[in-house]
């Protein structure tokens, strides 16, 4: 790879860290923020579940409108956007403008996500884009495991609004790196939205649709209540329940390494063995979860799987269904996989609601049945057919 792509990569890599830091990161800060404006924690969690909807409304969409103009422009605009709703979170003391403030950055952040794919696929050659967009993955990896302790820390270490401001130096930071060393992208061939849109007559990316928003619902149904799982079940203390998910983090990141080999060498094979894989760390998960070693080991497995192989099975698999339309179909891709987290995380309270903590499990388990019987119905059906048709996008 040459010198300048290996620096492209680096700074979108970054880039994504920084959007989706700014997504996750206020997880971590929740009881700060119903303190400092005196609401309660659940109002304070909408500055996290209305960011995602926002995500997930604008994804199909904002990408497809900005899919013409030069992606160096595009990045910029939406790092200012980000940089300006970082300064206006930090100062406000309204929590109707706080929320407006994660309203507008969240429409937004699908652009960033969605460009961050399609930059990092064309800067290599087509046979090795698998392992570049794996590179960005582990951006969105620790922005996602990373962002939540991190402005934690900084929070009860430093202050509240040291907490906040960090989100804004990692977002202008790369605002001034895309400004100084990423080189002009205009787009080689515009793409009429008529013609993007046209991607949606396609059976197999809707398949491809239904399975992400399966994997995504069997990964997040249970990661989303992991640190309960780990306290009521596991019995781990609060200490080892954070080294847990450290754990389960950096497993994220060596995920997203091996997920770019195998879908560069084995990329039909991956898909297919991913469910089976992911079941089986599920059932060690069920059977073996109120020991402390065992669960810390196969929590290991886990985040390899879940985090990062999971999210680069998804992208491949629409992406192989819609490659003539990209910043669509990775838009598509956003939006899929907020769904799934969503449909994921309400499911898994109702199990727990209804059967205790330890069965949430069979959330992720029925998911993952479900999605790999549309594998194999992706694949019987469209991987049949001669090369130039949609099947050709689904073999190897």
């Amino acid at each position: 790879m040459a010198k300048g792509n290996r620096l492209l990569l680096f700074i979108i890599t970054i880039g994504v860290f920084g959007i989706l830091n700014t997504e996750m990161g206020v997880i971590g800060l929740l009881p700060s923020i119903a303190e400092r404006f005196n609401v309660s924690v659940t109002q304070a969690g909408l500055l996290v579940s209305v960011f995602a909807l926002g995500i997930a409304i604008s994804g199909p969409v904002m990408p497809l409108l900005f899919s013409g103009i030069n992606r160096k422009r595009v990045m910029v605009l939406v790092l200012a956007v980000f940089v300006v709703a970082n300064l206006v979170s930090l100062l406000t003391s309204s929590f109707t403008v706080l929320l407006i403030a994660r309203i507008i950055p969240a429409l937004f952040h699908p652009v960033y996500c969605s460009l961050a794919f399609t930059a990092a696929a064309s800067s290599v050659s087509k046979e090795e884009a698998p392992k570049a967009v794996a590179k960005v993955f582990i951006g969105i990896s620790a922005g996602m495991v990373a962002g939540v302790p991190i402005a934690s820390f900084i929070d009860s270490a430093v202050s509240y609004e040291m907490a906040m401001a960090f989100f804004g130096i990692v977002n202008a930071a790369v605002l001034l790196a895309t400004l100084l060393f990423v080189p002009s992208m205009p787009v080689g061939e515009r793409l009429s939205y008529g013609s993007q849109f046209s991607v949606l007559r396609k059976p197999v990316l809707w398949i491809s649709l239904v399975i992400v928003i399966l994997l995504n619902s069997a990964v997040f149904g249970v990661y989303s209540y992991l640190t309960e799982y780990l306290k009521s079940v596991t019995h781990m203390s609060p200490h080892s329940i954070t080294l847990t998910l450290f754990i389960f983090g950096g497993a994220n990141m060596i995920g997203n390494l091996v997920a770019g080999k195998l879908l560069t060498h084995s990329a039909a094979k991956t898909v297919v063995m991913f469910p089976l894989l992911m079941a089986a760390v599920y059932l060690l998960v069920f059977f073996t979860g109120q020991f402390a070693v065992p669960m810390a080991m196969v929590t290991f497995i886990w985040g390899i799987l879940a985090g990062g192989i999971m999210a680069n099975i998804n992208q491949y698999l629409v992406m192989s269904s819609a490659p003539e339309a990209p910043d669509f179909a990775n838009g598509l891709f956003i939006s899929a996989c907020n769904v799934g987290t969503t449909v994921g995380s309400a499911i898994g309270g109702v199990f727990i609601a209804q059967m205790g903590t330890a069965y949430v499990v069979w959330v992720g388990l029925l998911s993952l049945i479900i999605g790999f019987a549309g594998i194999i119905f992706r694949n019987y059906r469209y991987a049949s057919r001669p090369a130039g048709h949609e099947a050709g996008l689904v073999i190897e």
